[in-house]
């Protein structure tokens, strides 16, 4: 990881840990975490969680424009992480076969799956209007902060 980059999501998790040690409340620490994602990353243009509830994603916490409410498992980058149960790095998401534009200034994505006690939660969503916005260094800082998260809520 470059050393900025490295140094950011060192931050970002410190923070992240900080603002959701001792709450055991889902909603209110994916509120803070969509928060400080919002005012930490640049160059992004939303930052959420959307939430596994009856076979589907649900819209959950969120910093951005109004997003799509419900995504089908298996469909577009969200339902595909967390169907597959694997974290999506997406360069280019109109070369996504079965993207989903709930807005249409999004070009990048990286979406990450959470788990509690072993069951799918929900997914981290970022999107960027740049193309290749994201890489594996995003991705591992991230990864880091889900680890967080999950750790707090077990």
């Amino acid at each position: 990881m470059s050393l900025e980059k490295s140094q950011l999501y060192a931050e970002i998790v410190q923070q992240g840990r900080a603002l959701i040690e001792g709450e055991p409340d889902l909603i209110a620490n994916l509120a803070n975490l969509s928060a400080l994602l919002w005012m930490r990353l640049p160059q992004i243009n939303w930052a959420g969680f959307y939430l596994f509830k009856d076979d589907e994603l649900v819209l959950g916490p969120f910093q951005g424009k109004p997003a799509c409410v419900r995504i089908p498992m298996g469909r577009g980058v969200c339902g595909t992480a967390a169907k597959l149960g694997k974290p999506q790095l997406v360069a280019d998401v109109h070369q996504f076969e079965g993207h989903i534009a709930c807005d249409s200034a999004s070009n990048a994505e990286v979406v990450i799956p959470f788990y509690l006690q072993g069951n799918l939660a929900g997914v981290l969503d970022i999107d960027s209007p740049l193309v290749e916005r994201f890489d594996q260094e995003d991705l591992d800082g991230l990864q880091a902060l889900v680890t967080v998260l999950q750790e707090s809520l077990s």
